[in-house]
């Protein structure tokens, strides 16, 4: 490695040496000491990786003389030190790793050189649903349950950790992947063969930022691009913007974390930091315990940023202690910070920033948000008001027939619209910060004292992030409290915030869908987008722990629980939640008491081994995989069926049809849904044919490792609305070839489209590919046929998608959309001037009556190394070429 500025140094900790690349060497020429935290990570990045080919002596020069304020275009290249994984798309990974393996044999290469070279860890967390609640066996029951129903995909995984070098998985029922990498994974220091560095990391999930609360560089990528970074290849990326938030005051009495990264969200939105850098500081940082700070970075990709990152400071070490890192870890991390000008105290100088936003702690208010997304922040005085205006917009095409009498296993009672039928204590988000979850506990102590319970309609469920919650909320005797209310541990794992929230009984989801009702769900998770939570709930929304808890008590949102009683006592008299709502202190001196570094020491000393049932499963010893056809599951995708070992280069599209015509906000929800696959979509007439009983269809986010079920998928969310079927709800489009058909269902329009090599578009609106870093959303696209998707924008991560699987993503300019042009998506589309390295294109749209509509459309390949991936038709393609080569 080139080392220009000799900034190739050693640092002393204790009685060890350490190689490291200090920043201060490029003092005094650069001034170094005024960049934000996270852009000296992304500085020391650089030094490291100075290679004169993917980062030059130029680079460093530009970057570290960089104006925040008046940045340039200026592309630079990010390593990541490791990437972590969630199964649902960790499955996706390691099939495609699986399936590179082939590809190379093929090719005539080495099968073995696909392999990660930096760790990866996966941790199994999304596949639990809560079938089960309510009741002391409920975690039993689902994990068995879950073992059942992805025994197949556990096999595969178990083989990828015998078959992968640095790459192992945790085990399923141990936790979810963000909260078990601040708990355990993260390192805030990274150590290998005697060179230190930031911990940084990729993650196959939007909400790896979470550990941005501990000072650690990382982000949610696709699976493609994190399969890239584990194959070598570096990251490009346009040098960010960085918006300062700075903190001041404290949380009021009765505000939680929750309350705030809400409006954290609200407020960020509304600024707009999309492929925006956001950077927490301020004398407001020392009143924010590192689990808040962690609750809003979990929640960047709400707000838009790429990260919500945090400085270390002394807090962080005091987390790092308590969840049981090692001494000598804990004092690399102090002095590492430190000599790199990382460590943040409150008389520290202030960064400079692109643009600096302020916030007084002690504004917070208790807050909720929805019905349909994160960042529609509303105060817990106004969410009766909330709901019945989404109500009234409901009515409009969907009409109440009023409430229901329902007989449920014998206990009767009326289900009325506003109803909360799941109230779920869920996520990481939350589930991560002692603070709220005892506050829940407190919460269900106080009503249970004053003799209430939670409404028979209500579905309660607790998925904590780690084994950790179990073991302090029964050392704080509040675990019995929150059993009686109905909230048993249903599992470890991502549950009601991914979708896995199990089906409503079976007398409630028939009154609810015979009345047409529109009933709530109430969670502390961090999404809640349309058809996400389950079917059935069409208003949900986002909430703390102890108001998940209130709001299962009161039963519904059409009621204003800061005012209305939240239940009847066992003396007859009403009970409000200032009756049950615990003080700041009670909640700090119980959490003080009842929380401590041998818990976390005794949850993660064995975290890989898993238990009885993970460990029989058999695995197969191969260096390829032995793919079985008859799986439901896993099989190899065609993505290098006939692959050359030449690129195939910048290819026409022309004569396209459009696919679908989609508005603003869609998210990776619409186009690759994760829960329920529906008997009669295209996915469940697959798996019927396939001989799967309804019973073990499982979910769509369980069913990635198999393209046959995820292509029949794609689009196919119950929510999604397009705009050439008009009135119709659902993955449904019109084949335009020969006239307009009835409406189909997508997939089956795509595969007509194929048959006569017709190319696809989709249009769409604002924001389109917001949510979940869900590499699916992309690969389904390519693999039905679309090859350019044209949008007002895009969010960060599915544009990256999009080009990494050869997809062209272009944006409308001047103001302009579908519908100031007046395309209805009965056009011909030819793309024209798409040359290598085009800025923009021209497009022009053929109407039935021959009328001619052009327009510019922004090209949204950003760097030179994206238009290498495109030019080979993906990431995956590239590397091939190159490892082959």
């Amino acid at each position: 490695m080139t080392d220009s500025f000799k900034a190739k140094s050693t640092l002393n900790v204790g009685t060890k040496s350490y190689t490291y690349y200090k920043l201060k060497a490029l003092e005094p020429t650069f001034n170094v000491s005024r960049l934000p935290y996270s852009y000296k990570v992304l500085l020391e990045n650089l030094l490291r990786n100075e290679d004169d080919l993917t980062v030059t002596k130029s680079d460093i020069e530009a970057f570290a003389s960089a104006k925040l304020a008046e940045l340039p275009v200026q592309e630079i290249a990010f390593m990541p030190a490791r990437v972590v994984l969630q199964d649902f798309t960790g499955v996706p990974c390691v099939v495609d790793f699986a399936a590179m393996r082939d590809a190379m044999k093929d090719l005539g290469g080495d099968p073995k050189k696909i392999n990660p070279l930096c760790p990866a860890e996966l941790v199994i967390d999304h596949s639990v649903m809560v079938d089960h609640y309510g009741s002391n066996d409920a975690f039993d029951l689902n994990a068995k349950l879950e073992f059942q129903r992805n025994k197949e995909r556990y096999a595969f995984l178990r083989w990828g950790q015998e078959a992968f070098d640095n790459f192992a998985v945790v085990p399923p029922d141990t936790g979810i992947v963000h909260q078990v990498n601040i708990e355990f994974l993260a390192r805030a220091v990274f150590e290998k063969d005697g060179v230190v560095y930031p911990d940084s990391c990729f993650g196959t999930d939007s909400h790896t930022t979470m550990v941005n609360g501990i000072g650690v560089l990382g982000w949610g990528v696709g699976g493609i691009e994190a399969e890239a970074a584990m194959l070598g290849q570096p990251s490009s990326m346009l040098m960010p913007e960085v918006i300062g938030v700075r903190l001041s005051g404290k949380l009021a009495e009765g505000a939680t974390a929750t309350d705030l990264v809400l409006t954290v969200t609200e407020m960020l939105r509304k600024r707009g930091v999309v492929e925006k850098f956001v950077e927490f500081f301020g004398p407001g940082l020392g009143n924010l315990a590192t689990a808040d700070r962690c609750t809003i970075a979990n929640m960047a990709p709400e707000y838009g940023a790429t990260c919500g990152i945090f400085p270390i400071d002394s807090e962080t070490l005091n987390y790092l202690r308590l969840t049981g890192r090692p001494e000598e870890q804990i004092a690399l991390v102090e002095e590492y910070a430190k000599a790199q000008g990382m460590w943040w105290t409150p008389d520290a100088p202030e960064a400079e920033y692109s643009d600096v936003l302020h916030l007084d702690l002690s504004t917070i208010l208790p807050s909720l948000a929805g019905p349909k997304r994160p960042q529609d922040r509303v105060l817990l005085t106004d969410v009766q008001a909330n709901f019945k205006k989404a109500f009234e917009a409901e009515q409009k095409m969907r009409p109440s027939a009023g409430p229901a009498k329902v007989n449920d296993n014998g206990t009767e009672f009326t289900l009325e619209d506003g109803a909360v039928v799941i109230a779920a204590i869920t996520s990481c988000t939350n589930t991560s910060n002692p603070a709220v979850l005892v506050g829940a506990g407190l919460v269900a102590k106080k009503a249970r004292e004053k003799g209430l319970k939670v409404k028979p309609w209500v579905k309660t469920s607790l998925a904590p992030g780690s084994k950790v919650v179990k073991d302090y909320l029964i050392k704080a005797n509040l675990l019995d409290d929150l059993e009686a209310m109905g909230f048993n541990v249903v599992g470890y794992g991502c549950t009601t915030c991914i979708g896995n929230s199990g089906p409503l009984n079976e007398a409630i989801s028939q009154a609810i869908n015979d009345n047409k009702l529109s009933v709530s769900a109430v969670l502390s998770g961090n999404r809640n987008f349309e058809g996400r939570v389950h079917q059935d709930v069409r208003m949900n929304y986002l909430a703390s722990p102890p108001l998940v808890v209130a709001y299962a008590l009161a039963g519904s949102t059409n009621m204003d629980l800061s005012s209305d009683p939240i239940g009847t006592g066992s003396d007859g008299q009403p009970v409000y939640l200032k009756d049950v709502w615990p003080t700041t202190k009670e909640i700090q001196d119980t959490v003080a008491a009842c929380l401590n570094a041998d818990m976390f020491k005794q949850s993660y000393g064995e975290v890989f081994k898993g238990d009885e049932r993970w460990q029989s499963i058999s695995v197969a010893k191969s260096e390829t995989f032995p793919w079985d056809s008859s799986s439901t599951y896993v099989q190899n995708p065609p993505y290098f069926v006939g692959m050359s070992k030449e690129a195939p280069g910048v290819q026409p599209i022309a004569g396209a049809r459009c696919l679908a015509l989609l508005g603003d906000s869609i998210t990776t929800d619409h186009i690759s849904p994760a829960g329920n696959i529906k008997k009669d979509s295209p996915g469940g007439q697959y798996l019927v044919d396939n001989g799967v009983p309804v019973a073990e269809f499982n979910s769509y986010g369980s069913r990635r490792g198999n393209h046959e079920v995820m292509m029949r998928g794609t689009f196919a969310n119950t929510r999604i609305k397009n705009a050439m079927v008009p009135g119709v709800e659902g993955g449904f489009t019109r084949h335009l070839n020969g006239g307009a058909s009835d409406p189909m269902p997508i997939y089956d329009a795509a595969m007509k489209y194929a048959e006569d090599g017709v190319p696809l578009v989709v249009l769409a609106g604002k924001e389109y590919g917001t949510g979940s870093s869900r590499d699916w959303a992309a690969k389904g696209t390519i693999l039905l046929g679309v090859k350019a998707v044209i949008s007002e924008s895009f969010e960060r991560i599915h544009r990256s998608n999009l080009v990494g699987m050869g997809v062209l993503p272009l944006n409308f300019t001047d103001g302009q959309s579908a519908a100031s042009l007046g395309l209805d998506g009965n056009e011909i589309f030819d793309i024209e001037g798409l040359v290598d390295g085009a800025p923009a294109v021209t497009v022009n749209a053929k109407k039935a009556d021959g009328e001619l509509v052009s327009f510019k459309a922004r090209v949204r390949i950003d760097t030179p190394k994206e238009w290498l991936y495109y030019k080979h038709g993906g990431v995956l393609n590239y590397v091939l070429r190159e490892l082959a080569a």
